[in-house]
This record gives structure tokens, C-alpha cells and sequence, in this order.
């Protein structure tokens, strides 16, 4: 478990615990609307079926605010199978604001998109038991986005809600990268004191603090075509030289602590009468340390250019890191504290662990604001068939956020600065 310095707090208002009973009786409602967004394919590159989950939460969010703004965001450009790059359209983002004039301004992010395509064959959502649903999407991230609704829709009751400001993103490719949508999170990052992101928790309820950063890259290799009977000497073989690349680059496991190359997929060659002259390679680099981005680049480069001295053989690296490691500095810390306080008042156990996945989490804390990124529900098997949605726990998840704009609300109302959150 990750340790987190103790916050004290007062024991919740009884005019806080009042607004949380408004959520006692909405699970049915936050599950058929769950599963509604679920059963809309929205696969990172279904663009249209992206924006038809954007269309609903327009609808959703109508009487929240009438800040709506909707944005296209640039293609994603990755190298295809063959080696060439290409740029393939993404769905649009949706930002809604809410006295962006207020004193304190808090991001709140969930995505739209899924890991499952349009022709995938996970498309439904059923019932597991009495008290678990299986679909793609219910527990990253539909589930999660009617959390943030529901709690935005009690703060904006409560007397306090003039005291704090907040603006959505919706983002459609956050199971990419962000590529497209890292832009607006930076740009949000220059107006906002704290993130509420609505990633699913895990499993147990246990919040994620401290992660490692991530990079996605390619490798195209290029050789030179021969018969491979009559002039197989004449050839110069891709595979081969990819290969030695791909061994080169596994064997930096363990070289320096909290870094990971995971070799991930290659495509290439033909015939096997041909020598191969273009193979494609694309793989993943996990790390603890902003720092640790240069080494990697490094090694990587000596090993190309190693590859390189070869005749008729020349390896080109495409892709980058996308996401910093987030490092939980003062502030973030604190701000995990609250919410484990706050969810010891609501009777939730909540622990905070440290974990190797990436988010949008990532993003806004590289940009300096505290945040906490799985403020979802609670489930699991998520990007696998398996995926499910233990339905109990949307109304606590909900309460759990709710709790906190209040609670910010709440002190902001009452002459507390928060200066701690403010990176004072």
C-alpha cells in the first residue's frame, strides 16, 4: 500500500450528509444510463460511434450547464502494418464549464472511447449475477461518467456550489494515449486548482496514486529483396534485422530500476522464396522517472545505429513517451488523504496504491495539478471480454465524490484558503 500523510478533518456536516441521501435512490437510474453509453460501440477508431456517446452526454449534461463546447480533436498518426505512417480521425471532445469566475476551479475527465472496435464481437451488456454486470465500457468508463454527473448534479443543490467552479472534458481517445486530446487537459491544467478524474478504482475500492509514465514507438525495418533460392546472397533480410533489434532492446529489462520494454508486435515478410525487405515492430516502454526518458531514448539509438552500420539495412524508430510518470508531490498527497478520510466517513475502507497503468491522471499531474484519477466504480477485467461492473458501488462512488466538491465547497465557503491545494 501506498502511504499517505494523514489530513484531519471534521467529521462531515450534517447539511453535506443530507445533500449525499439525494443519491440513495438513484442506482437504477445510474445503471440503465451506464448501460445505455455501454451498449454504443465506441472503440477509439469508431469514430462515429464515439460521437454518438458524445451526443448522449450533451443530452445528459444539458441541465448542468449551458457551457457546452464541442472540439474537434487532430488525428491520431501511427505506423501501419506496412511500415507507413498514417493519420487515422478520432471523435470530437466535449468541454462543459461552470463559473470559471469562481475561486477554486476543479478539472473532472472521463473518456468516451472503449479498446473494443466496431466489429468486435462485445457489444452487450448482461447480467452476471444479482449483483454484477458484464459489457464493454461499463467499468472504464461509463460507469465512471455517471459517478461525476451525479455528484455535480448535488453539488450544483448545495448552498456552497457559487464558492467553486469546475469544467468537464469528455475525451474520445484517451485508450490511445490522448493523443488528440492531451492539448485541452494542458490547456484546462493553466485554469484548474485540483483534477477529479473517473477511471474505475480497483477492484477493492483502493484509490491509484503514484504511476509510471509510458511511451508507444515502431520500428520499420528495411532490408533489400532477393529470389531466395537463386540470389539469396543479394538479399539483405529485415526480419533478421529486426530480430536483433527486438533481442537488443529486451535484454535493457533490468538494467536500470522501474523501466520495462515490452516487445509487443511484428509484422512482416512473405513468400517464403523472397527475402524480406520491410518488417514493422511496435512495443511499449514503461518507466518511474521523468529522467529515466533520456536513458531509454539513448539505448534505443545505440542499438539502431549499431543495426544501421550493416549494408543494405536501415531501421527508422517512430513514436514517442505520451505520458510523464506521475509522481505525487504535497499537494496530490493531501488531496488522497481527504478522500480516504472523507470515505472512512461514508463507511468505505479506501487504500491508495501505487500502479504501473497510465491515465489522463498522468497529464494534468506532469502540468503540476494534484489529482486523483479512479474516482469510478468498482470492477474489473477491464479491456477483456470479462469486463464487469459490480453495480453496487455506483451510488457509493458517486457519494465518495460528491463528498469531496462539497467538502471543498463547503471550507471555501467558509473562509478556508486551501492553501495546501494550492501548492502553497
Amino acid at each position: 500500500m501506498q502511504h499517505i500523510n494523514d489530513t484531519v478533518i471534521d467529521t462531515l456536516p450534517s447539511e453535506i450528509r443530507s445533500l449525499l441521501d439525494l443519491l440513495n435512490d438513484q442506482q437504477d437510474d445510474m445503471l440503465s444510463r451506464t448501460i445505455e453509453l455501454a451498449e454504443i460501440n465506441s472503440g477509439t477508431l469508431n469514430r462515429d460511434g464515439v460521437n454518438q456517446v458524445l451526443e448522449s452526454l450533451l443530452k445528459l449534461t444539458a441541465n448542468l450547464s449551458s457551457d457546452h463546447e464541442r472540439i474537434p480533436v487532430a488525428p491520431w498518426e501511427v505506423v501501419n502494418d506496412q511500415g507507413d505512417i498514417v493519420h487515422n480521425p478520432l471523435g470530437d471532445a466535449l468541454r462543459i464549464r461552470k463559473r470559471p469566475e469562481a475561486p477554486l476551479q476543479v478539472f473532472l475527465c472521463g473518456h468516451m472511447d472503449t479498446v473494443f472496435p466496431k466489429d468486435s464481437p462485445f457489444q452487450k451488456v448482461k447480467w452476471l449475477d444479482d449483483e454484477t454486470v458484464n459489457g464493454p465500457g461499463v467499468t472504464d468508463l461509463k460507469g465512471g461518467i455517471l459517478v461525476m454527473l451525479k455528484a455535480l448534479e448535488v453539488l450544483e443543490q448545495s448552498p456552497w456550489a457559487e464558492h467553486i467552479g469546475w469544467e468537464i472534458l469528455f475525451n474520445p481517445d484517451e485508450e490511445i494515449g490522448s493523443p488528440g486530446s492531451a492539448p485541452l487537459i494542458a490547456e484546462s491544467a493553466k485554469r484548474v486548482h485540483l483534477g477529479m478524474i473517473f477511471e474505475p478504482s480497483f477492484p477493492d475500492g483502493s484509490l491509484a496514486g503514484q504511476r509510471k509514465g509510458s511511451g508507444n514507438f515502431s520500428v520499420v525495418s528495411h532490408g533489400k529483396a532477393a529470389h531466395a533460392g537463386r540470389e539469396h546472397h543479394l538479399g539483405r533480410n529485415a526480419i533478421r534485422a529486426l530480430c536483433d533489434f527486438v533481442s537488443a532492446m529486451d535484454d535493457l529489462n533490468g538494467q536500470r530500476t522501474g523501466i520495462t520494454f515490452n516487445p509487443g508486435f511484428i509484422h512482416g515478410g512473405g513468400p517464403t522464396n523472397v527475402v524480406p525487405d520491410k518488417c514493422v515492430h511496435k512495443f511499449n516502454i514503461r518507466l518511474e522517472h521523468p529522467d529515466d526518458e533520456q536513458w531509454c531514448l539513448d539505448k534505443l539509438n545505440d542499438i539502431i545505429d549499431g543495426i544501421n552500420t550493416r549494408d543494405g539495412i536501415h531501421l527508422e524508430l517512430h513514436g514517442g513517451f505520451t505520458r510523464k510518470p506521475k509522481l505525487l508531490s504535497p499537494a496530490n498527497e493531501k488531496l488522497l488523504a481527504l478522500a480516504q478520510n472523507l470515505g472512512a466517513e461514508l463507511g468505505l475502507s479506501i487504500d491508495v496504491k501505487p500502479t504501473g497503468g497510465c491515465c489522463d491522471g498522468n497529464n494534468l499531474a506532469s502540468a503540476g495539478i494534484p489529482n486523483i484519477d479512479t474516482l469510478g466504480v468498482q470492477g474489473g477485467a477491464i479491456h477483456s471480454e470479462q469486463e464487469y461492473l459490480k453495480v453496487n458501488s455506483l451510488v457509493p462512488r458517486a457519494k465518495l465524490s460528491a463528498a469531496l466538491l462539497l467538502t471543498l465547497a463547503y471550507r471555501q465557503a467558509n473562509g478556508d484558503q486551501l492553501e495546501w491545494l494550492r501548492g502553497a
